[in-house]
Formats: C-alpha cells, sequence, structure tokens
C-alpha cells in the first residue's frame, strides 16, 4: 500500500486525489490546500492541512502528489523527495527551468521515483496520433492549439494561474511534448508573440501567446494558446500534423466547447491523408474522460514505483518541452528568437 498525500485540491488536484481513493494501491493519508475547498463526498474525512510542511511532517507519506499552482512545484517536489517520498508532480514541473532541471537532479540523488502529468501520454488515441505521425516519415509540421474561452469561475481560475504562468506554458507542454515524441529531434530555436487582451491580469502578462518551434531535423511546429472571456471559438482546437508523405489531423473534438475540460483530451476521430493514397478515418470511440485519464496516472505511478520503472526518459523529457515553452515565454517578453 503506497500511503500518498496530496498537495493541491483544486480541478486537477481532486481527480488526483479521488483516482488515489478508488485505487486499492493506494491508501491517503492526507490532503492539503491553502484555502478551504468543497470537496466530493469520496474525499470527505481524510486528514486536512492548510500549511505543506505541516502535511508532510504529519503524515509521513510514500507519494506527493504535488498539484498546487505552479510556482511552488519545485519546492514542494524538492521537499517530499528530501523527506523520504515520491513525487507526482502536475505540469509543468517548474516555474523556469533552472529549478525543472534542481527537481530533476534531486530526484537522481535520493532515487526517488519523480513523474510528471503528461496526461497524453495515458490516452490511447493521442498515442495512435503518435504512431500514425511517426509513420508517415519526416521532417515535420506541427499546427496546434488550445484556445479557451472562459467565463464567471473559470475565469477567475486562469486569473490565478496568470498571476505565474502563461498560456502558452501551462498548456503548451503538453503538445510540445507531443511534437518531440513525433520528432524525435533537438529543438534549436524558438520564436514567440504574445498579447494582453485583459486589464483584469497583471500589466507584465499576456492571455494570448503563440510561438513557432525550430527543430534540427528541420521539423517546425506552431502552438497558440488564449484564456479569458475575449477568446474565440472558432478553430480552438488544431491538431495537425503534416510531412512530405501526408498527413494526420483531429477532425472531431471540438463537440464540448473550450471550456469542457473533456473536450481538451478526447479525439474522436483521425484523418489519415497520405499524399500518394486515399484518405482513411480512423474512429476512436469509448475515449477515456478527464478522470479516467487520472486514474491511469495513478495506475502508472504505482507501476513506475513497485516495478522501479527507469523515468530517465520521462525526466528528461519533461524538462526539454518545458524548456521550448520558456524560451517561447522569453522570446513574447524580448521580442527577440530564442536559441536553445
Amino acid at each position: 500500500m503506497i500511503r500518498v498525500m496530496v498537495a493541491g485540491l483544486g480541478n486537477m488536484g481532486r481527480s488526483h486525489a479521488l483516482a488515489y481513493h478508488e485505487n486499492p494501491e493506494f491508501e491517503i493519508v492526507g490532503l492539503m490546500n491553502r484555502s478551504v475547498v468543497d470537496l466530493p463526498d469520496a474525499l470527505q474525512g481524510y486528514p486536512m492541512f492548510t500549511e505543506y510542511s505541516e502535511a508532510l511532517n504529519a503524515t509521513k507519506p510514500d507519494l506527493v502528489a504535488v498539484c498546487t499552482y505552479t510556482d511552488s512545484h519545485a519546492d514542494y517536489a524538492i521537499a517530499a523527495m528530501e523527506s523520504g517520498a515520491d513525487v507526482f508532480v502536475e505540469k509543468p514541473l517548474a516555474a523556469n527551468a533552472a529549478d525543472a532541471r534542481k527537481v530533476v537532479d534531486k530526484a537522481v540523488e535520493t532515487g526517488k521515483k519523480l513523474v510528471v502529468g503528461y496526461i497524453l501520454r495515458h490516452h490511447p488515441s493521442w498515442q495512435r496520433l503518435i504512431a500514425e505521425s511517426r509513420a508517415l516519415g519526416g521532417p515535420y509540421v506541427f499546427r496546434m492549439n488550445l484556445n479557451q474561452q472562459s467565463h464567471g469561475a473559470e475565469w477567475e481560475t486562469h486569473k490565478s494561474l496568470l498571476q505565474s504562468t502563461s498560456p502558452i506554458v501551462d498548456c503548451g507542454v503538453h503538445y510540445v511534448d507531443v511534437m518531440c515524441q513525433i520528432t524525435d529531434a533537438t529543438p534549436v530555436q524558438v520564436r514567440g508573440m504574445g498579447l494582453r487582451l485583459s486589464d483584469e491580469i497583471a500589466p507584465d502578462m499576456y492571455n494570448y501567446g503563440q510561438f513557432q518551434v525550430l527543430f534540427d531535423d528541420n521539423s517546425i511546429g506552431w502552438y497558440e494558446a488564449a484564456w479569458g472571456p475575449m477568446i474565440s471559438e472558432t478553430a480552438y482546437f488544431v491538431k495537425d500534423v503534416i510531412s512530405p508523405n501526408g498527413a494526420v489531423s483531429i477532425v472531431s473534438a471540438e463537440a464540448g466547447g473550450s471550456a469542457d475540460i473533456d473536450s481538451h483530451t478526447k479525439v474522436g476521430c483521425l484523418k489519415v491523408h497520405p499524399s500518394d493514397g486515399d484518405d482513411r478515418l480512423i474512429d476512436l470511440p469509448d475515449e477515456p474522460g478527464h478522470q479516467e485519464l487520472c486514474d491511469s496516472e495513478a495506475a502508472f505511478m504505482a507501476k513506475a514505483i513497485n516495478e522501479n520503472i527507469d523515468l530517465s526518459r520521462h525526466m528528461s523529457d519533461a524538462v526539454q518541452s518545458l524548456a521550448i515553452c520558456l524560451a517561447a515565454d522569453e522570446s513574447v517578453r524580448s521580442g527577440e528568437p530564442v536559441f536553445l
């Protein structure tokens, strides 16, 4: 039985806590959130804490799930590993590349397991997209975005995130990770631009951003992300992979609207367009929803611990995708390309 403490009980933290609650491999020994939150019935009755260090010292967990805002990820993950716990940390791994490397270095130093919450890695439809794209052969053009029109409580959540993280970093790490898995090449340059579209966010922050990333195999990628009530829902979910031999595209994933969290991962149908043949559609019925994907992440975490899985590539991939997105953020702010 893996004794787990969950830090951060927002949307993702609640889902991960529910996954641990339902999985017999885990025993929840504590929940931590800085403020009082409403929890589902399944999570009532567990010890609650408002201070991370108190929760860590009182529960002495085998595993800490860090699901807080980005600015605390690195400190919380390192403290957990120093206390003897393995770590699951939501993406992005840290607020900057240097801290991300410190977290990975601590995992190597202590021998503790470190899993980063790249939820698409556990999604069979996204695994199929990657496989079909790799079968075409590169170099590739990647066209990807995830724009979210948010109102009310959703906009409040986004404004909280915007205190420390831009949309192209928070969301972008998922899709850059997909690009990197497909091309398996080294990123060499990033160019970004962004715009502040609301007086409700800090003057030095932007809620619309896009960037281009260039790889050493001549592949190129474009990613766009935006949050807020002013954001258009036209073509908000574009996922295209193009190569000299054809293209693979997600063609039916926008049914739920940009605020529907399940729509951020569901594929529905892939269209494979060989440049020298007939198009074919790959229907992907019965896709896992958001909670099922969090359940899969919990199962992988248990497997990584129990079977002593080597996570070296997983950790280096997490650092690389974050470095690309942070370079994009730097480029937005400087107006200059960033060489990696």
